[in-house]
């Protein structure tokens, strides 16, 4: 059985797991546009599910798609 709590990453683990850099997903955080996240205290928490979402809604299969991101 999963633990909720293992399927949650900081913002380094995030990082590495989208292949951004850790500054990307802060800049991201900040002004708008990155995965969802749950901001506790001075810790930042992001789902799996919802990085999965995020990276979902970005999938291309042409460069000349409109991109919303």
């Amino acid at each position: 059985m999963t633990s909720i709590a293992s399927d949650r990453m900081n913002t380094t683990e995030a990082a590495k797991y989208t292949g951004l850099s850790s500054s990307t997903l802060t800049k991201l955080r900040v002004f708008g546009g990155g995965p969802q996240f749950f901001k506790l205290r001075r810790a930042v928490r992001y789902d799996k599910v919802d990085v999965d979402e995020w990276l979902n809604a970005r999938k291309r299969s042409s460069t000349s798609e409109y991109a919303n991101a």
